[in-house]
């Protein structure tokens, strides 16, 4: 079986990590290879050199693009839940990993995820302590084409499973 890489983008907060992890679990269970590249788990170890500025955002990305695409080549299937807020960097993703390539649009409002406010980013942007939050001071470019759309604001994580399973058949 062919790896593919999942890449699930959309706001902080969106719930993309939280999808990332109920797919990963299912796919685990069914006997598939797995492997999670979390946004923050991934800049934390292999992209601490880099900041929040367009092009560290787009490094970072190409970083776990190339990653992923190693991964996905030897079978297994990647979840790689990232902001990623450049749709051409996302693009260039798309473009390196070719046909095992499913982009996961995770379409949740920026009022519910400031809601939601999982890391206290949205808390911090509006005490002034922070700037250059995605999606409310800072650009976030929603994809054109995803092959799954995930309103998490009116969907459970269960239907997001099964949306984004669907879609590597």
């Amino acid at each position: 079986m062919s790896g593919h890489v999942v890449w699930l983008t959309g706001l902080p907060s969106a719930g993309k990590s939280t999808i990332a992890a109920a797919v990963a679990e299912r796919l685990s269970d069914d006997g598939r290879a797995v492997q999670l590249l979390d946004g923050d788990a991934v800049r934390a170890e292999l992209c601490a050199d880099l900041g929040y500025g367009r092009a560290d955002r787009d490094e970072n990305v190409r970083r776990i693009g190339y990653v992923a695409n190693l991964l996905a080549r030897h079978g297994v299937t990647v979840l790689c839940p990232v902001v990623s807020p450049y749709r051409s960097a996302r693009d260039a993703v798309r473009e390196r990993v070719g046909e095992r390539f499913v982009e996961v649009w995770v379409s949740t409002p920026v009022a519910v995820c400031a809601d939601r406010d999982v890391k206290g980013l949205y808390a911090r942007q509006r005490a002034g302590t922070m700037t250059g939050l995605t999606g409310v001071d800072d650009p976030y470019e929603e994809p054109l084409a995803p092959e799954v759309v995930v309103p998490t604001h009116e969907m459970s994580v269960d239907d997001a499973v099964e949306l984004i399973v669907a879609a590597l058949r």
